[in-house]
């Protein structure tokens, strides 16, 4: 999954509140001794995180986002300072850190860092919002699994968020089978999410579950029919849009049943797809830049 996960810059689309400095002033002013001023603060800065994360997911120039992002960061930093227990706030911290870190970190050990902080923002959201995810990381697994299979729609946001940035810190650390262990809680709730809502973020659950399902060849409990299925379910939710998905399917599915005829075909079909989607061009960019990477490496692969 390096490098590959830019779904978890989607964050829970919120109250829209545009925040600029003449707004600030008068919240300012008004707030003075007006009992509820911390929630509404809250909201408008909730709504500039959800603003910043569509402005970058709507971005067609990777570079431009990738020298820009540290500046958003530090500012979600700053806000944060705020709204420390903000749930919307830490979401969207902690994808646009993940996001950062998947897509543009080449050094390990930043990578590793930037994933330890998008997984803390995480956790501390889903905690606000879901009080047993405390202690998702060490709760027995059968009380894991009783309390994944209790949640509701409400909770979707939250559990999605949260399956996101751990997918993404086990991603950073594959080379410690003591994370790559915690995928076994991941994907309980990660399965969850798709039962409650297959659609969210534009199919996204069905992505990683097909990430999931084909991480491992068959001979080790790898599942690549049943990754196919996810991935052409993304495909489909997305009505084609959705180039990342076509993207998994030739690198995760077709090469590992070596399949040349699909591999080519889907790739090539990212490559004349217009990239321009609401939430989805900047991903579609850089998916299109795999794509190219891919085609060109085909003929040493296969």
């Amino acid at each position: 999954m390096s490098g590959r996960v830019l779904e978890r810059i989607a964050v829970a689309r919120g109250r829209r509140l545009r925040a600029g400095p003449t707004r600030w002033g008068a919240i300012a002013m008004v707030c003075m001794g007006v009992s509820g001023c911390a929630n509404l603060v809250g909201q408008v800065t909730s709504g500039l995180a959800t603003d910043l994360s569509e402005a970058i997911l709507d971005s067609n120039d990777p570079a431009v986002v990738r020298d820009g992002a540290p500046a958003y960061l530090i500012m979600l930093d700053a806000l944060l300072r705020r709204g420390a227990d903000n749930a919307d706030l830490l979401r969207a911290a902690a994808s646009l850190n993940g996001a950062y870190s998947t897509a543009f970190v080449t050094d390990e050990a930043r990578r590793q860092a930037f994933a330890d902080k998008a997984l803390d923002l995480a956790l501390r959201a889903a905690c606000v919002d879901i009080a047993w995810m405390c202690q998702v990381r060490t709760l027995p697994f059968e009380d894991l699994e009783r309390r994944v299979a209790a949640m509701g729609i409400r909770d979707v946001p939250a559990a999605y968020a949260l399956a996101t940035a751990w997918a993404g810190w086990i991603d950073a650390r594959s080379n410690d089978y003591r994370a790559v262990a915690d995928l076994g809680r991941v994907r309980p709730i990660m399965a969850r999410v798709l039962e409650l809502d297959e659609t969210y973020d534009n199919g996204g659950p069905h992505l990683y579950m097909g990430v999931f399902e084909s991480v491992l060849p068959p001979s080790v409990g790898g599942r690549p029919e049943v990754a196919r299925d996810h991935f052409e379910r993304t495909i489909a939710i997305a009505g084609g849009k959705h180039l990342l998905a076509r993207v998994f399917y030739a690198e995760n599915y077709a090469r590992q049943v070596f399949d040349r005829e699909l591999h080519d075909r889907l790739l090539r079909e990212v490559l004349e797809t217009d990239i321009r989607a609401p939430g989805l061009t900047l991903m579609n960019a850089i998916a299109q830049e795999r794509a190219r990477e891919l085609l060109a490496s085909a003929d040493d692969y296969f």
